[in-house]
């Protein structure tokens, strides 16, 4: 063929729905996440202050996995799928591995938004799913050089995920999504009103 591909970008994706346990794993995380948005009164406060439609652990809590038993055994997991994602990535870790940096929960109300976004000062980022009702918003991903795409004419519909300026994904209960952290990535607004919250916990490994 006269092209070849180049500086690839690289999505991992897995599911923990693979595991025996999943479904009393699954039920653990989520009664977890449900009662640190009952229980986390400067996470609640710091939501309402910054308009998060829902609610999210980020700025208020760093110690899920002494926490909690069920978040230190979902760190435990992801820490197999991180490494793996690592060789994925030819990432030369000098004989080192990636450690998990933060953990937290996110619990988005019908019809919630999180804006375009990317993880500073991490190495690799992602989610996993916990909760996510029929409707529920995709995660877009953007590609990274689309600042410089100035005069490029639209991708043709039948682009694979490759050539795309935007790639949607739309998660399951136990779906585990990866990425290096300078990716920008939003999740989008779904249009329901009603009906259960979408739950993740999202994370981020350095160096």
């Amino acid at each position: 063929m006269p092209t070849r591909a180049l500086f690839v970008t690289r999505l991992y994706e897995a599911s923990l729905a693979d595991e025996r346990d999943f479904s009393a794993f699954n039920a653990q995380l989520d009664a977890a996440c449900r009662a640190l948005a009952e229980e986390d009164v400067a996470g609640r406060a710091w939501c309402a202050q910054h308009a998060y439609p829902g609610y999210t652990s980020y700025a208020s809590l760093d110690d899920l996995p002494r926490r909690d038993p069920a978040f230190a055994e979902l760190k435990r997991r992801l820490d197999r799928h991180v490494a793996f994602f690592a060789e994925e990535a030819w990432l030369d870790l000098k004989g080192r591995r990636l450690k998990l940096d933060s953990l937290w929960v996110n619990v988005l109300r019908p019809g919630g938004a999180h804006s375009g976004h990317i993880h500073p000062h991490s190495a690799v980022s992602g989610t996993v799913y916990v909760a996510v009702p029929e409707g529920a918003g995709a995660l877009k991903l953007e590609d990274p050089r689309l600042p410089l795409m100035m005069a490029a004419p639209p991708r043709r519909a039948d682009a694979p995920d490759a050539a795309r300026p935007f790639v949607y994904v739309r998660p399951e209960p136990g779906t585990v999504l990866m990425w290096e952290s300078w990716l920008r990535h939003e999740v989008c607004a779904d249009t329901r009103r009603r009906g259960q919250e979408r739950i993740s916990i999202s994370f981020n490994y350095r160096w």
